[in-house]
């Protein structure tokens, strides 16, 4: 048999065969390196990053808040949020035991948290700087700090309703917090940190891609010593008296800045969670009510408005009035007498209030008027939640005796709020100012403006009202209100409230209030004083008389 080729050529085609693959793998390995590195190189890349990498959000500094004297109301502070990786956790009996001496409780309160089948589990969100250095100091496997910040109330709930709070992600939640959040919140920053095997940080692997911008500071109007006062000296009315809660608001009458106000329970910043459901807000600005006699003052205005009435105007007045199955009577027994306006304001009269709108005014104009008055709106009050009250429209269809109650202050709802706008545009010579508590911004310079609204153009009106708001503390029924020194002018209320389950007016029981002001001082103070759900009749005239015989100390106010 003839070979038509030798065993060498066979040998030679195999080695060929062979050399060719490794020829094509190794261009296939080539070709796979140059998309690799190349093409797709900056992908890949990328993604290795992104797969040991982990974003975390820089929580900017909020801003600090100020009361009118420079004394921080609310700050931000250093502080540390606490983390573990239970996959690193290598002695949980050990770390509990850590984690429980220095943050507090007991060890197994952390022993569930560190053995979740997770890689990040926050242990405690904000603790003490302090907190976080003794833990380091332990050396724990698996537990992590992060840098963060925390909100602190220097004066705990001293104005807490007005301050207001923050969650934990330094959100604003109620009073100033919240209303001036966007000024106060500044922007986040953010940063990237390595992390290794078991997401454990790679150290020195934080690169900060967005540096954080702190938030605004702000000066309010509060001042954090009369507060204190405040709330002390309401708080103790209340008491005295068996009420239910009690109200205390002082402002300035010509800016509208509020100096001091609170209404009962006082809602603690620092123990949010302690503190009762209600609490966190201020009653004189988002809870109107109906508020009795001092509603008589407006009323007044506006019958003297009219040209046809003065201070002497002498009317008829009987023992009562019958209106639809109703009669109007006086709070007082008296006779059937004749009294004249002075009086019938001093000694709160309803039957004379009533018959000097219907006969002088007529109750379609009190009802215009009270609304020009701005007992119909919101104050502008820079606050959450503000009350507008409550005054039913049509009056045309209207009951004779829901007539009759408006002009003593029944059937109406108003806040303290609007109260103290009207009463301060008395000792402003008829201007109504906005009340507010934003002063200034002390980064930018930025002055807050407020607006400011002539209510009253009459000045003969004016000096007749003021003249017997005067009476009334020197005659007739605001006697206790006096203040050493000085000249007051003021008005007392005893309100019925309606009982929410019946609709009814509860038997026995009365809102009572006072609101008033110094006429001739060098500062026209206004102070609103009440306490709600009272068993017999008294007054809070006692409580403005030493509100303010404080705040005259306390400014060095003068008699003009």
């Amino acid at each position: 048999m003839v070979r038509l080729f030798s065993d060498d050529y066979n040998i030679s085609r195999r080695e060929s065969i062979i050399l060719g693959c490794f020829g094509i793998a190794a261009l296939a390995s080539a070709a796979q390196l140059v998309n690799v590195q190349f093409i797709h190189g900056e992908e890949y890349r990328a993604a290795a990053v992104n797969s040991r990498t982990r974003a975390d959000s820089v929580p900017s500094r909020r801003g600090t808040i100020y009361d009118r004297n420079g004394n921080i109301l609310a700050a931000s502070v250093d502080a540390v949020d606490v983390y573990v990786n239970p996959r690193e956790i290598t002695d949980v009996e050990q770390a509990s035991r850590a984690l429980a001496e220095v943050l507090g409780g007991e060890a197994k309160d952390y022993v569930d948290l560190l053995t979740i089948d997770t890689t990040f589990v926050y242990i405690q969100r904000q603790a003490e700087v302090e907190q976080g250095d003794r833990l380091r100091e332990k050396e724990i496997a698996g537990l992590h700090l992060i840098n963060s910040v925390k909100r602190v109330y220097p004066y705990g709930a001293v104005g807490g309703q007005v301050i207001g709070y923050v969650n934990v992600d330094g959100e604003g939640i109620s009073g100033l917090e919240l209303y001036y959040n966007d000024i106060l919140s500044g922007t986040d920053g953010s940063y990237s940190r390595q992390m290794g095997l078991y997401d454990a940080p790679i150290p020195g692997g934080v690169d900060y891609d967005i540096e954080p911008i702190d938030g605004e500071d702000i000066v309010v109007s509060l001042d954090v010593e009369m507060q204190s006062f405040l709330e002390e000296r309401v708080a103790k009315e209340v008491e005295r008296v068996e009420g239910a809660d009690g109200t205390g608001v002082l402002m300035d009458g010509s800016t509208g800045e509020i100096l001091a106000i609170c209404s009962t329970p006082y809602f603690d910043c620092t123990h949010p969670e302690k503190s009762e459901i209600g609490s966190e807000s201020v009653k004189g600005i988002v809870r109107a009510f109906e508020p009795g006699s001092v509603f008589k003052t407006p009323a007044m205005v506006a019958v003297l408005e009219t040209g046809a009435v003065t201070p002497d105007t002498v009317v008829e007045c009987p023992v009562s009035l019958e209106a639809d199955e109703y009669e109007v009577s006086d709070a007082h027994e008296r006779p059937a007498c004749d009294m004249t306006a002075r009086q019938i304001l001093a000694d709160s009269s309803n039957v004379g209030i009533t018959l000097l709108v219907k006969e002088y005014l007529g109750f379609s104009s009190l009802y215009k008027r009270v609304g020009e008055f701005g007992f119909t709106s919101t104050t502008g009050v820079d606050y959450p939640g503000e009350s507008a009250g409550y005054l039913a429209e049509d009056i045309d269809s209207w009951s004779i005796i829901s007539k009759y109650n408006l002009s003593f202050g029944q059937g109406v709802m108003v806040t303290p709020m609007q109260l103290c706008r009207f009463y301060g545009a008395l000792a402003n010579g008829g201007v109504a100012c906005t009340p507010h508590f934003l002063i200034s911004k002390p980064q930018t310079g930025e002055v807050a403006q407020y607006d400011a609204e002539t209510i009253i153009t009459d000045g003969q009106v004016l000096a007749d009202t003021i003249s017997m708001l005067e009476s009334v503390v020197t005659d007739g029924t605001g006697k206790d209100a006096r203040v050493e020194g000085f000249t007051v002018a003021g008005k007392t209320g005893t309100a019925e409230y309606a009982d929410p389950e019946t609709g009814g007016y509860v038997e026995g029981r009365y809102n009572l209030d006072f609101v008033g002001f110094l006429p001739e001082a060098t500062v026209p103070l206004v102070c609103f004083t009440s306490v709600t759900e009272v068993a017999y009749e008294t007054s809070t005239t006692a409580l403005f008389s030493d509100i303010m015989t404080e705040a005259v100390a306390r400014y060095r106010i003068a008699q003009l």
